[in-house]
């Protein structure tokens, strides 16, 4: 029985990325309505990877760790390594994502392809300054070398 549960979790992973991409740019979307900019996989200090970080206009950073189902969350208990990175984390699940699954003390966000909408705030814990300047950094590479790459293929 177990194993046909590893099959059936097997065959719809297409499916979770799928969904997990459609999460993401919908929280994209709703970080940019927001005034936040975003940008998605980003391999923190730690060296964990973060699904989405966006800066909003006063330099206050979120993450943002997807979640395509409950399976994916129960799995994955590494999201405790993000916070020491950001000022705001959340959650992000897709409409039907069972959300008595999510701990109460983040925030939570449920999105699609199209947008999403803050279902709860994430509490703000202020980043100390050396992380918050190397996070900084950290984003602004990050971004300028996938800009470049998508202007010169060839160079990557």
């Amino acid at each position: 029985m177990a194993f046909d549960r590893v099959l059936a979790d097997e065959a719809a992973a297409p499916a979770r990325g799928h969904r997990t991409m459609d999460i993401c740019r919908g929280v994209g979307r709703l970080l940019n309505a927001h005034g936040i900019a975003s940008i998605t996989e980003v391999t923190l200090a730690n060296g964990r990877r973060a699904d989405v970080v966006g800066v909003g206009t006063s330099g206050e950073i979120w993450i943002v760790e997807v979640k395509s189902c409950a399976l994916d969350f129960k799995s994955d208990q590494k999201w405790f390594d993000y916070r020491p990175f950001c000022d705001r984390f959340y959650f992000a699940v897709a409409p039907d994502f069972p959300t008595a699954l999510l701990p109460a003390d983040v925030g939570h966000i449920v999105a699609d392809r199209f947008g999403g909408d803050i279902m709860r705030d994430a509490a703000e814990v202020c980043l100390p300054g050396a992380r918050r300047k190397a996070m900084m950094l950290k984003l602004f590479r990050s971004a300028a070398f996938r800009l470049q790459s998508t202007l010169d293929p060839a160079a990557t």
